[in-house]
């Protein structure tokens, strides 16, 4: 293991982890990992081993329930030597292998090296929120880590683009995994765990959601059962050893998870809320009357975007195409919150858990759209509405009307699939030259 390969890969993610850093080298194994110290700050020093050294291992993320998995631990007799979460999920691994991960309730992508098997085990939490790349080399060896720009450091890793990322980025605006802007480098799925041994790798599935228990339920019920759950989870989430605030944008999701923290902390919660000169695309009077309203601390950040500006920053931290422009206000809030606070909870994840974006509705629309007889749905309303000329504002009622009566009548999965994508067929086709259409030849 070349010690200056590692450091440099290491010292390319030195932003995600300020605080600390942790190197284990042994013979053509290395690790390396950059700490953002929040739980067990003055011992939790990694890589953390076990209790005769022979596994070693390196974590980016939290587990919420660490402490109540810890005791447990100890009365099976486990003893530890720091107070942080990390050294649970290697006690977990000791003792359930691969499934250590069904236990864990949180964030995490990490790596355990066993000395003894000579394997690797890396994982990735259930829904992907912490990031874990690799590249499987021909010659068997494996390089892993939390961003594109520290495994492009490793020399063996090439830079060559996979075409069909390319060509899926621009269906969906973002390289769906496990692909990656890269041939040689993958993405490790969310739910997914990696084992490496003797050059060969070996990956599964631990988790997916079920949709088969249905149960009936008053709205009553359901309102108070959503609302101990969210709670529960938010408390969870305040675990901390350093200042924690949240991103507040006044929308649902941010609000509720800002009015369940002030009714769990004792201390008034932190809000920090992002704006814009243009009075369009700013909500900062909701974030502010939502604080008001709970009694939180309410701090605001008025911008004026220069997308040119920041782009390169973007780029190198993205790593592969992303077209998302939430990454503009994601990151002026960030950068502007960590002045104050090192941890922030947010409401990502609102929309998806509760069916809160337009397409969600447009498909309970169209069931019912499906009711009228195709003769009356294709020759009457959709040939009259495709006459429409397109807005070109995609805000536009009559724009989104036409969108939804273009795939309307498709059957549902390709109705979905539509609704979801930038770039069509046809878009495609308009869009590449021949050399590029017969290298993504075949992938839909």
């Amino acid at each position: 293991m070349n010690s200056e390969i590692l450091e440099r890969m290491n010292a390319c993610i030195v932003h995600r982890g300020p605080d600390d850093d942790g190197f284990y080298i042994r013979g053509n194994v290395g690790l390396a990992m950059r700490r953002l110290s929040i739980i067990d700050i003055a011992h939790g020093k990694q890589p953390i081993h076990n209790h005769d050294k022979s596994k070693w291992i390196v974590f980016n993320g939290e587990i919420y329930n660490f402490q109540e998995l810890k005791k447990d631990l100890e009365k099976q007799g486990d003893k530890f030597y720091t107070n942080s979460d990390t050294e649970v999920i290697l006690h977990l691994y000791e003792k359930h292998g691969a499934d250590c991960v069904q236990y864990l309730r949180g964030m995490f992508a990490f790596a355990i090296w066993d000395e003894r098997d000579q394997s690797l085990f890396i994982a990735r939490d259930r829904i992907g929120k912490k990031p874990l790349l690799y590249s499987h080399q021909p010659n068997g060896d494996l390089i892993f880590g939390s961003e594109f720009r520290a495994l492009l450091q490793h020399p063996a890793v090439s830079r060559e683009v996979d075409y069909e990322a390319i060509h899926h980025y621009l269906t969906f605006i973002c390289v769906p995994a496990p692909l990656t802007g890269f041939k040689q480098i993958r993405k490790l799925e969310p739910a997914h765990w990696l084992r490496w041994k003797n050059g060969k790798i070996e990956t599964k599935k631990y988790w997916t959601l079920d949709y088969s228990k249905k149960i009936k339920i008053s709205e009553e019920d359901a309102i108070e059962e959503t609302t101990r759950i969210l709670r529960e989870a938010t408390k969870l989430r305040l675990i901390s050893e350093v200042p924690l605030g949240a991103f507040l944008s006044g929308g649902v999701d941010s609000s509720i998870v800002v009015a369940l923290m002030a009714q769990e902390s004792e201390k008034a919660v932190k809000t920090f809320s992002i704006g814009f000169e243009e009075q369009d695309f700013s909500e900062l009077k909701y974030a502010k009357r939502v604080a008001e309203h709970v009694g939180a601390e309410y701090n605001e950040f008025i911008v004026k975007p220069h997308a040119l500006e920041i782009l390169p920053a973007l780029v190198e931290h993205y790593g592969e195409p992303y077209a998302d422009p939430s990454a503009l206000a994601t990151y002026y809030v960030s950068r502007e919150t960590r002045q104050f606070v090192t941890v922030a909870l947010n409401g990502d994840g609102g929309d998806e858990s509760f069916a809160g974006y337009d397409r969600h509705f447009a498909m309970q629309i169209s069931e019912k759209y499906h009711r009228i007889p195709r003769f009356v749905r294709k020759n009457l309303i959709e040939s009259i509405a495709l006459q429409i000329p397109t807005p070109t504002d995609f805000r536009n009622k009559m724009a989104r009307a036409k969108r939804f009566l273009e795939a309307a009548s498709l059957p549902r999965e390709e109705r979905y699939t539509r609704w979801m994508t930038n770039f069509d067929l046809q878009s495609k086709e308009r869009l590449y030259t021949q050399d590029f259409h017969n290298q993504v030849a075949g992938y839909d």
